[in-house]
C-alpha cells in the first residue's frame, strides 16, 4: 500500500477548456487539484489558502491578457518559496523565461501549451517542479542558446557534453539522459562530471550543482 500523499496543484488559465482539460489529465494521472482560477488576482489567493505543491500557470491572462500571468509566478516565486511553479506559453518567449528562472532554476518550470498533449512529458515537467526540479522547453532552450557569447565556459564543452548539458537544462535525470542519448547511465555521469568540472562549479550536492550548471547555460 503507497501512503504518499499526491501532488497538490493549482491551476490558471483563462480557457475553460484548456484549464479542465488540463485538470482532468493530471487527476488521471494521480495529482490533486485544488484549485482552478481564471485570473492571476484568484491565483495568488488559492496559493495563500492552498498552499499546492506546484502552481501551473498561463503567462498571458485578464484583464489586458499580457503579462498578468507571469507576473503572478514572480509573486509565488517570491513570496511562497515551497510552491513550484510551471508557466505555459504559446509563444517561444526567452526573456519572460529568463525573468522567471531570475537566480534560481529550482522549482520552477516553462512550457510551451503544445507540450501539454504530450502526456507522459508534461506529467513528468510538473512531478519535477512540485519537487524542486526545473522543466524548461527544448524550444526555451535552443533559443536561449543561440544568443550566447561566444567567450563564455560552455564553449569549452565537448558537442555530447553541450547535449547533455541541454538535457540537464530541460530538467532531465542522468537515467532520461542516457536512454535519449542511447548510452549508459555510467558515460552519462562522467560527461556531467566533466562539464561541473569545465564550468568550474565548487564541490558541493549533485542537485545543487545542476542547478548551478542550468544557470551558467542559460547565462544567468
Amino acid at each position: 500500500m503507497n501512503d504518499e500523499r499526491p501532488v497538490r496543484v493549482v491551476i490558471a488559465e483563462d480557457s475553460v477548456l484548456l484549464r479542465e482539460g488540463i485538470a482532468r489529465l493530471l487527476e488521471e494521472a494521480g495529482f490533486e487539484i485544488v484549485g482552478q482560477s481564471a485570473t492571476a488576482d484568484d491565483l495568488l489567493l488559492k496559493v495563500r489558502s492552498y498552499s499546492p505543491d506546484v502552481a501551473i500557470v498561463d503567462i498571458r491572462m485578464p484583464p489586458t491578457h499580457t503579462d498578468e500571468g507571469l507576473r503572478a509566478a514572480r509573486t509565488i516565486r517570491d513570496k511562497h518559496r515551497k510552491v513550484g511553479v510551471l508557466v505555459l506559453s504559446q509563444y517561444v518567449e526567452p526573456a519572460y523565461a529568463m525573468e522567471l528562472i531570475g537566480d534560481d532554476a529550482q522549482g520552477v518550470g516553462y512550457l510551451l501549451k503544445d507540450r501539454v498533449s504530450e502526456v507522459g512529458e508534461f506529467v513528468s515537467a510538473v512531478k519535477r517542479v512540485a519537487a524542486g526540479g526545473s522543466a524548461l522547453d527544448p524550444a526555451i532552450v535552443t533559443r536561449l542558446v543561440g544568443r550566447r557569447r561566444g567567450d563564455d565556459p560552455v564553449g569549452s564543452l565537448t558537442p555530447r557534453e553541450r547535449e547533455v548539458l541541454e538535457l540537464i537544462a530541460e530538467g532531465r535525470s542522468n537515467q532520461a539522459i542516457a536512454q535519449r542519448l542511447v548510452v549508459t547511465e555510467r558515460a552519462v555521469e562522467k560527461h556531467v562530471t566533466s562539464i561541473f568540472g569545465k564550468l568550474q562549479l565548487p564541490s558541493t550536492a549533485e542537485d545543487h550543482r545542476r542547478v548551478l550548471a542550468v544557470l551558467v547555460f542559460l547565462g544567468s
